[in-house]
Order: structure tokens, then sequence, then C-alpha cells
């Protein structure tokens, strides 16, 4: 009879299953807090969507005004998101999220306490920038916690799914609780709400880049000036493109955007590493987010307005039609990893364009006489489109930086949404301001028939854009 050996595990010690247990049990958290964190940061970008009569009224806002309440949480957005992933990798993504959580939550108060418009839309540019702080760090944390294979691409669809989640409930709560009370209580609730996910922050393990870089103060100043300049002109041109304010925020924009990359070209740690603009991955996630905030979020941010303007819907009803869109979104984004394996993130991009572009194309032709029953389809099949979308852009953001740099992934991709965004807006304004005036019905549905056809020629191109970016063959 032969002797055997057991050696029990001392207190204190794992085991190398119970270590992998807890490593998935990390990874779970991880995912849950910053996919929640994520939500919330949506829920507070679209809460303005349906209660921005009431806020206007409130406040006595002019319709400059009106156009700054809409839009000042996008420019917030749009000139922090870059900076906020690299230092998120730099000085450890937890700290990011959690002090950027606080304050989103701070900032959300000010927001719903606001005694004037002017006060109103500064609280919503620092939105934006606590904003921006939560969506890179969130999305870092998840490239760190899942390494590439099928984790991450559950994890990453997981994290767009929450993307569509927050555009479903936002309108939705923001409509509701204006009903209970008034348009100032949704600031209140959602404020509440992210105090909250911050002690779940706390409690998430730090990571942060292996190798840590300088501060880039020249990249960090000249990027967040452009980009606020660039996001300002677009705001700008939704009341004229061609006025002195717009022309004057465009060209300072272009110079200060070229002026960061003059810099990021001659530093030897960069903020932006533009030689990842080689990358085929690279390029894939910026055009494809840039296209989806130039087209489906740009269409969608505008058809709330529609409804109620044009289609005499309520707020609440508005927020309904909406959520047919954004609710698919959702869906289809949290399965999106029961997707064959062999189908890779930009062939998934690419199909979700193409269907983005046919729904988006049959939302044209609506008929003076229209009801709201007629854009269904169209917003069930473009949020089968921006589902898929969404997945695949968390998954690129991450997979075509290195491994050490998922904030600044997570920071370049936000920033083309946020900025594509900023510019499809003001482009669908125009072309949905067409002809008469607001009040008449047949204007209001002949500009949404413009915009929505613009938007399904774009995304369309996007889709071929994007099936472009192959990488080169091996060898």
């Amino acid at each position: 009879m032969g002797l055997a050996l057991v050696i029990e595990p001392k207190v204190g010690m794992t085991t190398g299953a119970e270590e992998v247990e807890q490593r998935g049990d990390t990874a779970a958290a991880t995912l849950g807090v910053a996919s929640a964190a994520t939500l919330l940061v949506l829920v507070a970008f679209t809460t303005v969507l349906t209660t921005a009569q009431d806020t206007a009224v409130a406040l006595q806002a002019s319709l400059a005004w009106q156009t700054w309440a809409l839009s000042a949480m996008s420019l917030g957005l749009a000139s922090a998101l870059l900076m906020a992933g690299a230092l998120a990798d730099d000085l450890g993504r937890r700290r990011a999220l959690l002090v950027s959580t606080i304050a989103l939550a701070a900032t959300t108060a000010a927001a719903g306490a606001a005694p004037s418009i002017a006060t109103f839309v500064a609280a919503r540019v620092l939105q934006g920038v606590a904003g921006a702080g939560v969506l890179a760090a969130s999305l870092g944390l998840i490239g760190h916690a899942f390494p590439a294979g099928p984790s991450r691409t559950r994890a990453t669809g997981v994290w767009g799914a929450m993307v569509g989640g927050g555009i479903a409930v936002g309108p939705l709560l923001a409509a509701s609780l204006a009903l209970a009370g008034d348009w100032r209580t949704a600031y209140w609730c959602e404020a509440a709400l992210t105090l909250l996910l911050a002690v779940a922050v706390a409690r998430l393990p730090e990571s942060r880049a292996l190798r840590p870089q300088r501060l880039d103060i020249p990249g960090a100043v000249t990027l967040s000036a452009g980009m606020a300049a660039v996001t300002a002109a677009f705001v700008s041109a939704r009341q004229s493109w061609t006025s002195p304010a717009t022309l004057v925020l465009l060209a300072a924009g272009a110079a200060l955007l070229a002026l960061f990359a003059a810099v990021e070209l001659h530093r030897t740690q960069p903020m932006l590493d533009l030689r990842l603009l080689r990358r085929p991955a690279f390029v894939a996630s910026l055009l494809g987010a840039l296209v989806t905030g130039l087209t489906t979020i740009a269409l969608m941010s505008y058809l709330p307005t529609f409804l109620q303007l044009a289609l005499n819907l309520s707020v609440l009803a508005s927020a309904g039609v909406l959520a047919a869109w954004s609710v698919t979104s959702t869906f289809v984004a949290w399965h999106a990893r029961r997707l064959p394996a062999a189908l890779d993130a930009r062939h998934r991009l690419t199909i979700g364009f193409a269907l983005t572009a046919a729904g988006l194309a049959s939302l044209t032709g609506l008929p003076v006489d229209a009801s709201w029953w007629r854009l269904v389809p169209g917003l069930l099949t473009a949020g089968v489109g921006t589902g898929l979308a969404n997945a695949a852009l968390g998954r690129l953001a991450v997979a075509s930086v290195p491994a050490d740099r998922p904030g600044m992934g997570s920071g370049a991709n936000n920033t083309a949404r946020y900025l594509g965004g900023a510019a499809g807006v003001a482009l669908v304004v125009a072309l949905a301001a067409q002809g008469t005036g607001l009040s008449d019905r047949a204007a209001l549905i002949h500009g949404w028939n413009a915009a929505a056809f613009v938007t399904a020629v774009l995304c369309a191109a996007g889709a071929v854009g994007v099936a472009l970016c192959r990488e080169p063959p091996a060898g």
C-alpha cells in the first residue's frame, strides 16, 4: 500500500481553483459597477431631451440658450474624454472612476438646483466633464479585467447594452418624474443614485498602466481647447452655419487640433500616440464611433422634439416611442455575445451600420397625416443595428490600443462618438428647420424626412468605410 501525502491549505491561503473563482468574482463586480456607471452617464445625458421645453419655460430661456441647454453636456464630454482616458490609465482607473462618479453626482444636483439658464448650462458642461471620466475609466476597467477573447466580447457587449439602456431610461425617467413633480426631480434622483454608486466603486480593485507616463500638459490643453471650440461651433451652427461666431469657433478649433497633432508628434510619451492611426482596427473604432454620433445619436436626439411638435405626442409618449429604438438596441447589445466567435468586431460593426442605415432609411417618406406607428418598424430595425454596433465599438475601443492602455482607447472612441453627435445634431436641426416655421406641421415632416434620409446615407457610407479597414495580409 502506497503512502498518500495530503497537504491541507493553511488559513489565509487559497487554492488555484479558489484564486480563479476570486478573479472571476472580481471581474464580475467590476463589470457590474462599471456598466451601472455608464448607464447613469447616458441617463444624465438624455434627461434633458424630453424636459427641454419645461426647463426653458421655468428658467425663461431664449431659443439660443435652449440650444446650449440641449448641447452643454456634449461640450464637456467631447473636450475631456481623451484626457480622462489617459489620466485613468496613469493615475488609476478605480480612482478616476470614483472621483468622476462623485463629481457627476454633484454636478447633476447643481443642474437640478440651477436658478437660471446660464447656471443650468454651466452645470451641464461640468456634468459632461465628470461623465467623460466615468465613461473612460469604466470601459478601461472592463478592458483590464477581461482578457482578449470570448470573455471580453461578452463584457463589452454588456457595456454596449448599458449605452442603449441609458438612452432608454433617461427620457422615460425624466418624463415620468416631471409628471409626478417637475423637471428638476429627475436630476435630484439621478444625483442620489450616482452617489450610491460611488460607494460600490470604492470597493473595486485598482488597476493602472504598467508603464505610467508623464502628464502631457501641452497635449491636454490643446486637445481640450480644440475639442471645446469645435463642439461649440457645431452648437452655434444650429442657429447659423455662416455666423461670425460659428466661423471663428471652427477656425480656432481646427487650429488648436492641428497644434495638438504637432505637439503629439514631437513628444516621447504622447497622450494619444498618433501612430495608432496606422492600425486599421483603431481607425475603424474612431470611424465607427464618429458615424454613430453623426447619424443615430443625432437623429434620435431630435426624435422626441419632432414627435411633440409635429405629431402632438405628450412628453411621456414621445419617450415611449424613442424606447422602441433604445430598448431594442439594449437587448441586442446584451445578446451580441451569442454571435459566432468567427464574426470579428469589424464585421459586426459593418453589419450593424448596414442594418441601422436600412432602419433610418425606412423613417423617411412620412406623409403629412402620418401617425407615430409609421416610425416603429424603422426604429426597431435601427435598434438592432445600433445594438450590434455599440457592442462591437466597446470591443474595438480596448482591443485596438496597447494592452495596458484601455482607458486611452475608451477616451478616443467616446470622443469621436460625442463629437460626431454634436456635429450630427447641428446637421439634423439645420435639415429639420428648413422651409417654413416650426408651427407648420408639413414643414416639420418635410424636414424630418430630409434629416432621416441624409443620416441613412451617412450611416451606409460608414458601413463601407469600416468594411474597408482591413488588416493587411500576414507576410
